[in-house]
């Protein structure tokens, strides 16, 4: 028994090893996983990452039920809806699914964005990967859009209608744009087979950028709250010290999807959403989902449409800048409390314009908008750029 046993494990431990010289998955997964150095002073904030792995795993499966019983035209959309959470067995679980996941997952991006922002992951080595967490973050805008016109109920369409004139706002190419867009001259079956194929590959394609996002973090190294570069008495292997926090990090990122599929769903739901789309009846109230509202709110803060157009897609635009506006080899705002302010402040007029943008910018909600957009790109182009100098002169004289 003995000597079988003995020659069952030589049998195992060549296949092992005339696999892994082929094709390394092993040794890979065991050197940028299982020994990958994390900083010890890495906190919860670096287990946002694997929440939104997870959760973007559990979005591509209940997103391939939802496309096969999907009908992507403008008199079957809403009725095939309708028949995935009636007759699709569990299809009404996929569909919640879907959609508190979307808002959670847009909601850990930003979560994870203002990490990086906060602790300045944007710095040198980190440059690339902080510019795929950025691509990634526009992807999974346009994809979670795209996901939002598909019902075809009346906020969807109206979301689209209204997306349609933006684009339309556009000096000389407008027009085209949005016929592009729309595929004629109001939302239609061309919109919604556009979007609906826009939706499902550009779901695929994320998870390609998230594998070059992972890839970039294991070259360049994990940032850390201090700032400072670890050494090697400073770091712990990933496993099993970092491997348990993000499967504890899943687990309260799961109780938070059930409490809100299943307690309160009217948070990630709009009543008027569920009747069928009319082009002839607009919704006394439109307004877009929870996390398009600050952009939303810049949209209608600016007095006319194309400077609106310009206002929040240069929000995200700017992000892609904040490694070479801010030069200082300082990292974290901990050491730094002119920024650690104004970063601050940078959440608040963030939410202030989502809320602007819900009142729809109207009476004081117009000037607080306007003064919460002008402080974002303030802090982007103005205080980043000077403080960043102020440092950098500081840090010449001191050598």
């Amino acid at each position: 028994m003995t000597g079988s046993s003995s020659s069952d494990r030589e049998c195992d431990g060549a296949k092992k090893d005339w696999l892994d010289s082929r094709l390394p998955v092993r040794r890979f997964l065991s050197d940028q996983f299982r020994h990958f150095p994390m900083p010890r002073s890495a906190s919860m904030l670096w287990t946002v990452g694997a929440m939104l792995s997870a959760m973007l795993v559990l979005m591509l499966l209940s997103g391939l039920v939802l496309a096969m019983n999907y009908t992507p035209t403008a008199a079957g959309a809403f009725a095939s809806i309708e028949a995935i959470e009636r007759r699709v067995p569990s299809g009404w679980l996929m569909r919640s699914m879907h959609m508190a996941g979307a808002s959670l997952f847009l909601g850990a991006l930003y979560l994870h964005l203002f990490r990086g922002l906060y602790y300045g992951s944007y710095k040198k080595p980190r440059e690339l990967v902080w510019l795929l967490g950025l691509l990634l973050l526009v992807m999974t805008m346009i994809t979670a859009f795209a996901g939002y016109v598909l019902p075809w109920g009346q906020m969807s369409y109206w979301g689209a209608d209204i997306a349609g004139k933006a684009l339309a706002s556009i000096p000389v190419i407008g027009p085209f744009a949005e016929r592009v867009f729309l595929y004629g001259d109001q939302p239609g079956d061309g919109t919604l087979h556009h979007l609906f194929v826009l939706h499902f590959t550009l779901a695929f394609a994320i998870v390609a950028v998230v594998g070059l996002h992972v890839a970039g973090v294991h070259v360049a190294g994990s940032g850390n709250p201090s700032g400072i570069e670890p050494d090697r008495k400073g770091s712990l292997p990933f496993s099993p010290y970092f491997a348990i926090k993000d499967l504890f990090g899943v687990a309260i990122f799961a109780i938070v999807l059930a409490a809100v599929m299943f307690l309160f769903p009217d948070l990630v739901t709009e009543a008027s959403n569920y009747r069928p789309a009319n082009p002839l009846r607009t919704p006394t109230n439109i307004e877009p989902e929870w996390y398009f509202l600050p952009f939303y709110g810049m949209l209608q803060a600016i007095p006319f449409k194309f400077g609106g157009l310009v206002a929040s897609m240069g929000a995200v635009a700017v992000l892609f800048l904040v490694p070479w506006l801010d030069t200082s080899p300082v990292r974290s705002a901990r050491q730094r409390p002119l920024i650690r302010i104004s970063t601050i402040l940078l959440v608040v007029a963030f939410v202030t314009l989502g809320l602007a943008g819900k009142h729809h910018v109207e009476g004081g909600w117009l000037i607080i908008g306007r003064c919460a957009t002008v402080f974002y790109f303030f802090h982007f182009l103005v205080v980043l750029p000077f403080v960043s100098h102020r440092e950098n002169v500081a840090l010449e004289h001191a050598s």
